[in-house]
This record gives C-alpha cells, structure tokens and sequence, in this order.
C-alpha cells in the first residue's frame, strides 16, 4: 500500500479514544470552537485532524466512526486541497534551500482571519488546520491568539502540536486538548502490515521497535533504510570509545552526503539508542556504556549530539564533520 499524505489518508490505525471524544461532541452539538491535536512525530495527529474535518464538512451524522467514504466528493476535495471551507496552515517549502521553511509566519496566520470572515460556501463549518503549531513564530501566535478569543460562529480551528510547550499558555488554554499516546506493538503491527505487506515480519517487528509508536516515523525509516542506519548507530555505540577512526571516516562518508540525506535519520537513532541504553543503566540493568563512562557524563553527551543534529540541521552546516563530531564525542577524550 502506498503511504498516503494525511489529508489524502481514510485509515487511522489506534487512538479510538481521542476519536470518541470527537463524536461525543459531534452528537452532543455543542462544538468547541478550538482542539489542539498532541503527540509524537508520527503517530497521527495531522490524519485525527483531517478526518475530523472531513466529517465535519461532510455534513453527515455521526455514527460509531469519524471516517467518511473515500469516494464522497468532501472526501475527494480535501484530499487534492480544493474544498472551499478548509484552509491548511503549515510551514512552506524553501526552494532555495529545498527543504521546509523553519517557521510558520504571521502572514500565513492572517489568511487565516481573512478565511474565517467569509461564510460558509456550502452551509455549514468553515474549518482550519494549523498543522505543526509549534512552528508559529511569536508574530503569527499571538495572531492565532486574537482569533481564538473571539471565535467567528460555526468555525473549527484544529492544531497539531509535537511539542505543546512551545505554544503560548493562553493559546492551550483556549483549546480542547486531545493528546495522541503512541500506538500499542498490536496496532503498529496492524499498521505496518497494511502499508509494507511486501515486509518481512521480522523487518516490520523491528521498524516498530525503532518507532516507538510512531507509525509515520516507521513508515519512513522504511523508505529511508533505517534498518540498516540502526544497525550503523549500533556499531558506533558497541565500538565506544575504540571505533576506529578510519571507519568513522567511512561512515561519515557514506551518510553526509546531500544528495541523499541520511543524516538525520541515522542521528535521531544514533541518539535514541544511546537514550535508551542510559535508561536502562539507571534502572539497573548491565549496560557496557555505564563500564566506559559515568551516566551523568552519557547525559551530557546526548545533549551535545543533539545541538550538533539541531544546528547542522538549521545552519545547512557540512553533514560529514558533525559525523565525525559526533562520533568523536562518543569516543570521549
């Protein structure tokens, strides 16, 4: 099965309790004017809003499920962007820089007033879905704010947030929070053999493991061969602190070139694996980084590892010397 975008997307694997809130309120009639959709990178926040919306323009009472007909004409809509009464609000592509703007500006944010003054074309909800909330610079948040205390009438604002702290306390508190868990193994396996059939079992299991109850970040270290860039982040770690310096020069060449970004995958895993074995020392178990170096010092090691992805990531800086830096901080002195 193809990995479909989230406005194009009829399946929603878990969070069954995020989606009875939603028809609960649907059947009561009394709406909140604002929902902000948490969670992990992922895990479905932007798919819960979609659907959410669509049932919403749909029209159509609820029953047990917020999913509509993927052959309805709401559905066909919003899948290509062309319905008249939603309005996405997200970080634009930089063609410069071909990779997705670092903020979502004020002046996205004001489309969204001028959307909201309009009456509903076809009768019913105007809907807008602010997707990554956390980007909003200070500008375009406290423009979302103004909208937020006073809401038009039968208009729905959906945001999706990885990171809640990062938004404005008086823009959470003005949202219904539906927080996303990460999926059960039961139901990332579910997902995962839907998407990758073709997927060995054992490949499937392990991209799970990898995931942490993210089905999109599965699904995308699939396409990105994570397997194996764990497997990479597995033989620096179990080398700390003798990796020898040629192979760290191979591997820093083999992922930081450009034209194909392995980069941040290997680093998101490179700092997860070393995450969790630090978590597991402290609860005891016998881990050989605590014999190399103290768990205090690991912690501090994972910050600089993660300042190196952040800054090479926002500053375009040469991904082969923050490998090697990387892994020189392993390696310790």
């Amino acid at each position: 099965m193809t990995t479909l975008a989230p406005r194009e997307n009829p399946l929603l694997f878990g969070h069954a309790a995020a989606e009875g809130q939603i028809l609960d309120a649907l059947r009561s009639g009394r709406m909140h004017h604002a929902w902000l959709v948490t969670g992990s990178p992922g895990v479905g926040k932007a798919t819960l809003a979609y659907r959410f919306a669509r049932r919403l323009l749909a029209g159509i009472h609820p029953g047990d499920t917020l999913a509509v007909d993927p052959a309805s004409p709401v559905f066909r809509r919003i899948a290509i962007g062309s319905h008249a009464d939603l309005l996405t609000v997200e970080r634009e592509w930089d063609e410069k820089k071909s990779r997705l703007r670092g903020e979502i500006v004020v002046d996205d944010v004001r489309a969204v007033s001028n959307f909201l003054r309009l009456t509903p074309a076809e009768g019913g909800w105007r809907v807008v879905v602010v997707d990554g909330a956390e980007h909003m610079n200070r500008n375009a948040a406290n423009a979302l704010l103004k909208m937020l205390e006073e809401p038009p009438p039968r208009a729905v604002l959906l945001l999706t947030c990885a990171a809640p702290g990062r938004l404005l306390p008086t823009i959470r508190s003005r949202c219904r929070r539906l927080g996303l868990l990460p999926l059960t193994q039961s139901e990332m396996e579910t997902g995962l053999s839907d998407y990758l059939p073709d997927t060995p079992v054992l490949e499937r299991s392990r991209l799970a493991e990898l995931a942490a109850g993210s089905l999109g970040r599965a699904l995308l270290l699939s396409e990105e061969k994570g397997l194996q860039l764990a497997a990479l982040a597995s033989e620096v770690l179990d080398n700390v602190p003798d990796l020898p310096k040629l192979r760290a020069f191979a591997i820093a060449e083999a992922l930081g070139g450009r034209a194909e970004d392995r980069f941040t995958p290997f680093m998101t895993l490179l700092r997860d694996a070393l995450s969790d074995s630090v978590r597991r020392a402290a609860r005891g178990s016998s881990e050989r980084l605590a014999d190399v170096r103290p768990l205090a010092e690991w912690v501090e090691v994972w910050q600089s590892l993660t300042h190196i992805q952040i800054e090479t990531e926002r500053l375009n800086l040469d991904r082969r010397q923050a490998l090697l830096s990387s892994i020189a901080l392993l390696n310790g002195p």
